[in-house]
């Protein structure tokens, strides 16, 4: 890319978006181009294909997705799979018909089946079944891999997909009823210090995750973009750290940065999703690109934008 470059960053207000636009513009990336979701309806085809004709953007990425964890997925199936497949369909196929010159595709490591081996390696997509409680997501994140792949193949186009792990960090989305485990975490055990009660999670504690902060998410995309094609990568790249912890161990550290001492009563009805989703990243460390924030530095930082921005 040329910093004069034109770059539409979908879903720019996000986790994602906001740390990529961040980056864009520490590498000196000033063109860039963002809507809020009532000025661009990405579910509106007709409303799509009229902003990239007005913008003709050189640079896209897809950062822009409905999302959240196992309460919302299991409650809002059907907006989880349309809002999606209608938003990612709508953005690549535009990006093709407005001769973008490359995209980059995010999707999730949801994709993988529920006992994929561990860690997960790229080839493993659709070896089995999914998790039922975050299926519809998955699906439409699976069409998007697809959708870049086979527009690729038949239209000579340059769309990246990367499947990053679970992510963190500044804007994250703290609702509880339409946020993710960490950031539900780090809320629930906030108010339980600050109200001096006991705190209820999902499960038993034992499935084990990967997180990986926003900022070292966008440094990786950027540097893919800037310096490799679809030929280079292959049909989908993994990012994420490479280690992982139980949502027990994630628990017990958010608390001791928050500073609180109480009790975790674990509520075994509710289900526990995945036992375990940690990916094979030894590919994009391969391309050149690894993981610098740590799992404790990246929950402070957060926990500061927390108390700085939501509060």
């Amino acid at each position: 890319m040329n910093k004069q470059d034109k770059i539409y960053v979908a879903g720019h207000r996000g986790l994602v978006g906001s740390a990529i636009v961040k980056k864009l513009n520490e590498k000196g990336y000033s063109n860039i181009v963002k809507r809020t979701s009532k000025e661009l309806d990405l579910r509106d085809q007709y409303a799509v294909n009229e902003f990239f004709i007005e913008e003709r953007p050189d640079y896209v990425f897809l950062a822009a997705a409905k999302v959240g964890g196992i309460l919302a997925n299991s409650t809002y199936k059907a907006d989880f799979i349309y809002d999606n497949i209608m938003i990612s369909a709508n953005v690549i196929h535009a990006s093709y018909k407005y001769g973008v010159k490359k995209l980059l595709n995010l999707g999730s490591s949801c994709i993988y089946p529920k006992f994929a081996p561990q860690p997960m390696r790229e080839e493993y997509i659709l070896s089995g079944a999914l998790e039922p409680t975050n299926e519809p997501y998955a699906i439409a994140k699976i069409s998007a891999i697809k959708m870049c792949r086979y527009f690729n193949e038949q239209h000579g186009t340059d769309f990246i997909s990367v499947m990053p792990t679970n992510l963190y960090g500044p804007n994250d989305n703290f609702d509880l009823q339409t946020s993710h485990a960490l950031a539900a975490l780090m809320r629930k055990i906030h108010e339980a210090k600050k109200n001096n009660t006991s705190v209820t999670l999902w499960g038993d504690g034992s499935p084990r995750r990967e997180f990986l902060y926003s900022e070292d998410l966008a440094e990786a995309v950027v540097f893919l973009i800037e310096n490799y094609s679809f030929a280079d990568i292959g049909e989908f790249v993994n990012i994420g750290t490479g280690t992982d912890l139980t949502i027990k161990e994630l628990a017990e550290l958010i608390a001791s940065i928050i500073g609180y001492k109480g009790e975790f009563i674990w509520d075994r009805s509710k289900p526990n999703g995945t036992p375990r989703k940690l990916l094979d990243v030894s590919r994009i460390n391969e391309l050149g690109w690894r993981a610098e924030t740590s799992l404790e530095e990246g929950l402070k930082k957060t926990y500061r934008w927390y108390l700085d921005n939501v509060l």
